[in-house]
């Protein structure tokens, strides 16, 4: 079944863009748009998409506030904040709001089908284009948020968390270290509760905090 697509932007021209660039694929379908946060809310539960594209700034509600009130409600829907705009704390608010990705406008198309294929098997790597500005970020403001040590985890999982935070999947990491991909979730579930994280984008942002990620 394809993957079930809200788009909400308040530009019309950035819509159709969108609708463009998905419609090629046939493992997407737009099943709706909106124009602001507040229809998105709207759209959301009558709609009930699979996914949901959302501009982080919009008159009214912004993105971001529509973000929560959406996961709040429906917190299986996945979210992609849409923004023309690599400033990494822009980023942060995004997970910190409940998105599982943020994706940059002017990125190249193919690019935009990969990240939401992987976005819909919940494998989100951090865009590589703002990953720099995360550790200019956490130089000055560190994420409060992911202020945990890594001395809890094991030394196959501080593995794991080093192949996540490179953009690796599931299926990726399992063939580079040699053990089943059921393995790797079971490894990405333990991960997640030590360090007391709800996302793979929460630990990859966990994993540039503490330099577990080198430029």
């Amino acid at each position: 079944m394809p993957v079930r697509v809200l788009i909400v932007d308040d530009h019309a021209l950035s819509r159709r863009g969108i609708v463009s660039i998905l419609s090629e694929n046939e493992n997407f379908q737009v099943v709706g748009e909106a124009v602001n946060g507040e229809e998105s809310l709207a759209k959301a539960e009558s709609l009930l998409p699979d996914l949901i594209l959302m501009d982080i700034r919009m008159p009214g509600q912004s993105g971001l506030d529509a973000t929560r009130s959406i996961k709040n409600q429906f917190p299986q829907i996945k979210i992609v904040i849409l923004s023309v705009s690599d400033d990494a704390q822009d980023f942060f608010e995004a997970i910190k709001n409940g998105a599982q990705g943020y994706l940059l406008k002017n990125m190249d198309t193919t690019y935009w089908i990969d990240y939401l294929m992987n976005i819909a098997k919940g494998e989100v790597p951090i865009p590589r284009n703002i990953a720099s500005k995360i550790l200019e970020e956490f130089s000055r403001n560190p994420y409060e948020q992911l202020q945990v040590e890594t001395e809890i985890l094991t030394i196959r999982e501080k593995e794991v968390l080093l192949h996540v935070s490179n953009g690796l999947s599931n299926k990726e990491i399992g063939e580079h270290i040699y053990i089943s991909e059921s393995t790797v979730k079971n490894h990405m579930r333990n991960i997640m509760e030590k360090l007391h994280l709800h996302s793979r984008s929460q630990l990859i942002a966990f994993a540039y905090k503490n330099r577990i990620i080198k430029h």
